[in-house]
């Protein structure tokens, strides 16, 4: 993998200009020191024309560079944030541990594994899911007063931690806040196009890592943040910051650019 921008001279143990090893990619995609509230990462692959998806699944955008900022993605967090259907199509399971990735948070003071966060607003989620068999740690349901009682007792039985975020639909902003009572602040979201979507319109982003695969997919209705999502913040308020100066369009700042087989991965940052 090659730094495109910003250029630097070499660093020990290079041996050509712009080689990333894994100490630089840590340093690059690290979390903000001494946070005080969440921080979201959003983590996306898309085709050259905005694709999401390729039969329904990432797999087929995705590359050995992409799938290595991923992983680091789930090194450095507190928390996988994610939404059901992107869980479901994807087979999610509780992240496991590997020997780098042990070493990882070990020396950066972080848990042997994060949890994963699922959003789902009526708690479609079933109790034998593998998100619930298959970890080692419970996972989060973030969820609303709208989803059955018995549905989410259930997933409570099984050993969810089960947070209503909302009534018709979950709140950000409320899910953010639940993250950070359980000093969760460090969040890797990983989609889907649905959640990425309400995190725009609730401004809740903070960076954006987007690895932009060589394919043209054609058309098709999954995009990273799909049409006919509120742009809005909070019940449908227009999106607005302390200052009353509109938040949609949010400016982003481009953090670092990197290549590897055709494939690029952007970094942008909120701006200041």
């Amino acid at each position: 993998m090659h730094r495109l921008w910003p250029l630097s001279p070499l660093s020990p143990g290079q041996t050509q200009p712009g080689v990333v090893d894994d100490t630089e990619l840590e340093l690059l995609y690290g979390y903000p020191a001494d946070l005080d509230r969440p921080w979201v990462q959003v983590n996306f692959v898309s085709s050259a024309d905005g694709a999401a998806a390729v039969d329904g699944r990432s797999a087929g955008l995705s590359s050995p560079a992409d799938k290595r900022i991923f992983a680091l993605g789930r090194d450095l967090a507190d928390v996988v944030l994610v939404g059901r259907r992107t869980a479901t199509a994807e087979k999610y399971r509780g992240v496991k541990p590997t020997e780098v990735r042990a070493e990882r948070r070990s020396r950066l003071g972080l848990s042997p594994v994060p949890p994963i966060a699922v959003v789902t607003a009526r708690g479609s989620l079933e109790p034998d899911s593998l998100l619930l068999t298959d970890t080692l740690v419970p996972p989060i349901v973030l969820t609303t007063a709208a989803a059955p009682t018995a549905r989410l007792a259930a997933l409570s039985d099984a050993g969810a931690d089960v947070v209503v975020a909302g009534d018709g639909e979950v709140d950000p902003h409320l899910a953010l806040a639940a993250l950070a009572e359980r000093k969760l602040l460090r969040v890797c979201c990983e989609g889907g196009p649905t959640l990425f979507g309400s995190m725009i319109a609730a401004d809740a982003v903070d960076q954006l890592c987007l690895t932009v695969a060589p394919l043209l997919a054609g058309a098709g209705p999954d995009r990273i943040a799909p049409a006919g999502l509120p742009t809005g913040g909070a019940a449908g308020l227009p999106a607005v910051d302390p200052a009353g100066t509109p938040t949609i369009p949010r400016a982003l700042t481009l953090a670092s650019v990197l290549t590897e087989d055709g494939f690029l991965m952007l970094r942008y940052r909120r701006a200041s």
